[in-house]
């Protein structure tokens, strides 16, 4: 039978429908194409670097683990002004923000489940610094760190890297989340998601990887099949709030969740992203910042467009188990 989840942290309902899975269609699926060690045309590949502009953060000095390059190809590219112009059905203000890329690792065909882990503790530690940074900027107000993982899910280039994007205004769907983290904190005392993961924990059906300072596990209203969340145990609003000696357990939850998730999921594309509550106008006690990964296992349709609900095909207690089995140290 299917059964509508509310999801606490949106309040927006989603439908568990496994029956649906049973029902005919295609896959969601493109072949991984198999890549070298090293890509001479590759300008995220060492003894490339002159092919991108100059670098914001090389860690280590050398030889290089991560690198952090403005992006060439930023939907941001203006200034620092946030002047709004045009009347009010046509308002409109310049490109201020900015994009940059995390080059992951210097081997082109590195996998971040694969990767050492001193490589995605790297990663990480470049997330958190760039993070910082651009937080810092007087015009930003969102911050937005983003992987994108085969062309189903955006991806361009086949090097593997993620994304940093400044924004000047405050991101709807944030904006939203604040909302309601506001409201159950007036009314509670608590912060909504600090209770979620406690609530979690105590179910235990649905927690896949837990380890000191972090927790993955698949929500109980996951909008599609195999969504899953990493939250920090220690109240923190945003990512740049991640100290030091938390990044390795970070670093760890994630290679084992991408790992499991490969496995169980036939190699799917996916997303991950960050999401951080703005330094700018909220009490930081409202909001924790957590990661979602988002497996392309479906497309959403004419239903999904139009309700803003997501169907998800199967249980997050089930797909909970499958990945649990799935782990690897």
């Amino acid at each position: 039978m299917s059964v509508l989840r509310q999801d606490p942290t949106t309040r927006q309902w989603v439908i568990l429908a496994p029956g649906r899975a049973t029902r005919p269609h295609n896959n969601l699926s493109i072949p991984r194409p198999e890549l070298p060690e090293f890509d001479e045309s590759c300008p995220f590949c060492p003894g490339n670097e002159d092919k991108t502009p100059p670098e914001v953060l090389r860690v280590p000095d050398h030889p290089w683990r991560c690198r952090v390059v403005p992006n060439l190809y930023s939907a941001l590219s203006g200034d620092d002004s946030t002047e709004r112009r045009g009347s009010t059905m046509f308002r409109e203000m310049p490109g201020a923000g900015s994009g940059e890329v995390v080059i992951e690792s210097p081997t082109h065909n590195a996998r971040l489940d694969e990767m050492p882990l001193d490589d995605v503790c790297c990663m990480v530690h470049s997330w958190r610094e760039r993070y910082r940074v651009l937080a810092e900027a007087p015009h930003i107000r969102t911050v937005i760190v983003f992987k994108n993982f085969g062309p189903l899910a955006g991806t361009s280039l086949l090097h593997p890297h993620s994304q940093i994007v400044a924004i000047p205004v405050y991101a709807p769907r944030m904006m939203r989340r604040l909302d309601i983290a506001t409201d159950y904190f007036t009314d509670t005392g608590h912060c909504v998601y600090d209770d979620l993961l406690q609530a979690e924990r105590d179910a235990g059906l649905r927690i896949i990887a837990d380890r000191k300072s972090f927790v993955a596990f698949e929500p109980f209203a996951a909008g599609s099949p195999y969504e899953t969340w990493i939250c920090p145990t220690r109240h923190q609003a945003s990512l740049g709030e991640i100290r030091d000696d938390e990044i390795e357990d970070l670093a760890v939850v994630l290679r084992r969740v991408i790992g499991a998730i490969r496995r169980a999921c036939d190699d799917p594309d996916y997303n991950l992203v960050v999401y951080s509550a703005p330094h700018n106008g909220h009490p930081e006690e409202v909001f924790l910042w957590h990661i979602k990964i988002l497996p392309k296992l479906t497309s959403p349709a004419g239903f999904e467009l139009g309700s803003g609900m997501g169907i998800n095909t199967v249980a997050p207690e089930d797909s909970a188990k499958i990945l649990r089995e799935s782990m690897q140290d």
